[in-house]
Parts: C-alpha cells; structure tokens; sequence
C-alpha cells in the first residue's frame, strides 16, 4: 500500500467512525465502535477496497493514533474527535499543569474573546508539548500556540480526559485560561 492509498484511507476512516457513517451504511455503537468485517465490506461496497491487514498497518502506523481495535480485535473506532454523539467512555483524570492548543493565527482575536470552543466537536483537543500543537496549528495556516493553564482550570472543577492517543480534552476554556503569546512559533 503506496503512501498516498494509506493517507486517502485514512481520511475515509476519519470521515465514517468520527463524523458521518451513513456514507457507507455503518452503524457505530454508542461507544464508536463498529465490526470491522462489516467495515471492511461496506467500503468494498462503496469503491474503497481494504484488507483488513491494510486496515491494521493504517491504525498501526497512523502519527495521530486515530483509531483504535479492540482487545478482541473484531471492532475499531476512532480514537476521538467525534461530531457524532458517541460516549468514548474516558474518565476525568488531572492534566498538567500547562497544555498546548494549536490553531491558525486568523484565529487569534476569536480565541481570546470567547476562549476556546469545541464547536461541533465532543471536546476542545489540546497536547502536552508545543511540538504537537504546532503541527495541528500548521493544517489550518500560519500556527499559533496558545498556552492553557489546564491545572488551574481543574482546580475551578473544569474536567479533563486523556484520549488514548494521548490528545488531551475538555469542554471549553474560557479566555481567562489563556496565555496570550503570539511569538511562540
């Protein structure tokens, strides 16, 4: 498999276990996940033929870790992101003291007015070091990293969850949350 057909796939697994399964005719449980025989075959239905070895080597090599399968290795779902109403089944845990949220600076202004928002997302997706955050902040423009104090807001009763893919979530941060530093990329 060519490194185009992984990235093409990818983005279709993105599209049908995170945002809209009725593409293919799937039905994801209410915690994500769908059986990958049924996956596998509703894509061949659909023009987009994968083995379930292609299937493995992409949730394997995936960067991002999108997806996940199960320990009996006959379901898959993605890891987060969702715009679906899907129950990923995380526990509220402590983050540290500082996390990292990547975006375009045209959206600076927004940001710091109304903090940030999930939007029509499950979560507000942040990372534990800047390395990341610039990455995601670089797929929609020139990237700009703003600094949560993630730890302060849990201490304000703000819950957080660490995927397993190691994106950490929450529901909003206020502006107030912020650090404001536009020279840090």
């Amino acid at each position: 498999m060519n490194n185009n057909n992984i990235i093409k796939h990818s983005k279709f697994l993105s599209l049908v276990l995170r945002h809209k399964p009725q593409t293919i005719g799937i039905d994801l449980d209410k915690n994500g996940w769908v059986d990958i025989d049924i996956l596998i075959q509703k894509m061949s239905d659909f023009g987009k033929n994968l083995t379930r070895e292609e299937l493995y080597f992409i949730v394997e090599n995936n960067s991002k870790k999108r997806f996940a399968i199960n320990e009996v290795d006959n379901k898959i779902r993605a890891n987060q992101g969702h715009s679906l109403n899907i129950d990923l089944g995380f526990e509220a845990i402590q983050p540290p003291e500082i996390l990292y949220h990547g975006t375009a600076q045209r959206f600076l202004a927004s940001i710091f007015e109304n903090g940030l928002e999930k939007r029509n997302r499950h979560h507000v997706h942040m990372s534990a070091n800047k390395v990341t955050a610039t990455s995601v902040g670089q797929r929609h423009g020139k990237p700009i990293i703003s600094e949560v104090k993630a730890l302060e807001m849990f201490k304000d009763s703000f819950q957080f969850f660490l995927s397993e893919n190691g994106v950490w979530l929450t529901d909003k941060v206020p502006s107030k949350y912020l650090n404001k530093n536009e020279n840090n990329v």
